[in-house]
């Protein structure tokens, strides 16, 4: 029976209509997606909405007597907002002699207001620790104690190093309070000693300020704005979209075929069909499952970063390298998976089996990272030329702040599909012996001799 491209079309028609009809398949092809937009945009606006405003108190013991006149400055909101603002690298202005007394505008969680009950530098800090027990509704709340170190301020002259502060909370006191508190006894400390030595500490801020400008991407289709982390993660992220797109397919192809043997509806294909037509088909059907899946993440992730204005860090040509490398993958590792679905008779036989091309999967994914921190590493460039993880090693570098040369691209696809070729040759003379047999599991040795014999 000559091979009929007709009759390889309808099995693949047929095998990607029953799975992409089928329930299961259809909540696992867009629960991932669905979380993924979830996480990526809604998750982060809820925790960066207001939440409630801590009201509270805050005594202080400062045997130094420096500390709490700067610490009364530092817990203002502005201050406050002020050194948020540096930690998120968006270099505000050098704060004034004086704090500014106009409302902040917040963003995150609310800045609390603190109020500071100072008390003699030699009060007993013990006596004063039942202060912080109430209950949770109380009013005001009692939220800590600080204790100022006697040379924190002033370091003794046979240490080297300052004094510290003590901090005791209260059991109500919520992560973004203390955080704020401590931040604001650091700064108070750093003020105070910087008094004592006759240096003025806005003067020092306004020296420290050093703003650092967006990057601008240029390239062939214009220039965009940069991200550093976005652009740290695209390569981990188009090596789990490949993974995710070939373990799916692979699965749902190795499930059918399984099913089918177990059945005997293989045996009435096989009247109609030819082995390689039929394997054929199937490949093709799942392949375009794949491709399905790899789409609809595509799209998700568009629109995530269009969310952020970022979308244009998707160049073109990356998502043309992506469905290019994910085809190859799937020829690879498809194939492998659908001979493991031809030879054996039930799915809990094919487990055996698939732990080593679990394994190559995994191991190609994980190097992702890796690879997309060195791109032009030794190791990196290595991985790109050595299959069936060379896709995920190519990918990742394409999708790295320092792509490849493109004969280096061209190169890793020409091995891939080597690799495929080879794969595919394989996969179709086990399949011709394996379809009809039945009985005892094979293992590899088995599929090997299966291999010679056709």
């Amino acid at each position: 029976m000559s091979i009929s491209l007709r009759r390889i079309g309808l099995v693949a028609a047929r095998d990607y209509k029953a799975t992409i009809t089928s329930r299961a398949f259809l909540v696992g092809l867009f629960v991932m997606p669905v979380l993924f937009v979830i996480i990526f945009t809604l998750i982060p606006r809820i925790l960066n909405s207001n939440s409630p405003q801590v009201v509270g108190e805050v005594t202080v013991i400062d045997p130094t007597g420096k500390v709490t006149a700067e610490l009364q400055q530092t817990v203002t909101p502005a201050e406050i907002e002020r050194r948020r603002s540096m930690e998120a690298g968006q270099n505000p202005a050098a704060p004034p002699a004086q704090p500014a007394r106009t409302p902040v505008t917040v963003t995150g969680p609310a800045i609390p207001r603190l109020t500071l009950v100072p008390l003699p530098g030699d009060a007993d800090v013990q006596a004063r620790k039942p202060w912080l027990i109430q209950p949770r509704n109380a009013t005001p709340q009692h939220l800590a104690i600080v204790v100022v170190r006697p040379d924190a301020v002033v370091r003794r002259a046979d240490s080297g190093a300052f004094g510290n502060f003590d901090l005791y909370t209260s059991g109500h006191i919520d992560d973004n309070t203390e955080t704020v508190l401590r931040g604001s006894v650091r700064a108070a400390l750093i003020a105070a000693r910087l008094h004592s030595v006759g240096e003025d500490p806005a003067a020092i801020a306004t020296a420290e300020q050093v703003t650092q400008p967006d990057s601008v991407v240029v390239s062939a289709t214009g220039e965009h704005a940069g991200s550093r982390g976005i652009a740290r993660f695209l390569p981990f992220a188009c090596g789990i979209l490949i993974f995710i797109s070939v373990i799916s397919g692979g699965q749902a192809l190795m499930t059918s075929t399984v099913e089918e043997k177990s059945n005997r509806v293989i045996e009435v294909l096989l009247a109609a069909v030819s082995p390689m037509e039929l394997m054929s088909g199937k490949l093709l059907g799942h392949l375009g499952l794949g491709l399905t899946m790899t789409g609809i993440y595509l799209l998700m992730s568009f629109y995530t970063l269009g969310v952020y204005s970022m979308a244009a860090l998707l160049e073109p040509m990356l998502i043309v390298y992506v469905l290019a490398f994910y085809m190859v993958t799937y020829m690879v590792f498809g194939s492998l998976m659908l001979t493991i679905g031809a030879a054996v008779n039930q799915m809990a036989e094919a487990q055996s089996l698939m732990g080593p091309v679990i394994i190559l999967l995994v191991a190609g994914y994980s190097l992702t990272p890796i690879v997309g921190l060195a791109p032009n590493s030794s190791f990196s460039v290595a991985m790109s030329f050595i299959p069936p993880i060379n896709t995920f090693a190519m990918i990742a570098r394409v999708a790295s702040s320092a792509p490849p040369p493109a004969w280096e691209v061209w190169t890793t696809l020409a091995i891939g599909c080597g690799t495929a070729a080879l794969v595919v040759w394989f996969a179709a003379k086990v399949f011709k012996v394996a379809l009809l047999m039945h009985g005892k599991p094979p293992n590899m040795a088995t599929l090997v001799r299966w291999a010679r014999m056709a």
